[in-house]
């Protein structure tokens, strides 16, 4: 980014190449929506070459690149409030799922998987950032507390808490649709 930063713009097709992936990978974990996620990532890539200058390289990339996602999150979703609230989709997750499996088994993972979702969805937005940036995107809490601008402490609460209530969620969503089989 430094680079980028001093004028050799071909280097932005470097680092778009190695981080949009696991980018739409956390704007889709916070959204649930992949259409809409595909126009942030490109929001971003725009955010950091019109930035470029407010990076200075004391810290990690990575943490810069999701300061400013979660900046674009935020306007994103300020800007579906205001034209009528958020919607998520709960995506098909059946193109994930792995061949081979007997079709019970196939469709109780894909109600599992839709149940987690759900349970996901249903997380307060602090709560859902801090579960994607730490378990899906892998980031350590040290980083996690630099892009939240919280301590390190502060984080492993977040967490902490994030799984209570995600597990809440999950068992309250398992409960209900056993209940609606039945």
């Amino acid at each position: 980014m430094l680079k980028v930063k001093a004028g050799d713009l071909d280097k932005m097709g470097l680092l778009f190449e190695r981080y949009h992936r696991p980018l739409f990978a956390f704007l889709y974990h916070m959204t649930g929506q992949a259409h809409a996620c595909e126009d942030l990532v490109q929001n971003v890539f725009y955010r950091m070459l019109k930035y470029r200058h407010t990076f200075n390289g004391d810290g990690e990339f990575r943490t810069w690149m999701y300061h400013l996602a979660r900046n674009i999150l935020n306007d994103s979703f300020r800007q579906q409030e205001r034209w009528g609230g958020r919607a998520y989709d709960i995506a098909d997750l059946s193109d994930r799922l792995g061949g081979g499996v007997a079709a019970d088994e196939q469709l109780e993972k894909e109600q599992e998987l839709d149940a987690l979702q759900n349970a996901m969805a249903r997380l307060s937005p602090d709560h859902r950032e801090v579960l994607v940036l730490s378990r899906y995107q892998e980031l350590k809490y040290e980083e996690i507390a630099r892009i939240l601008n919280i301590t390190e402490g502060a984080v492993k609460v977040r967490v902490h808490r994030a799984l209570g209530e995600l597990k809440k969620n999950f068992l309250t969503s398992e409960k209900g649709s056993k209940a609606h089989e039945l």
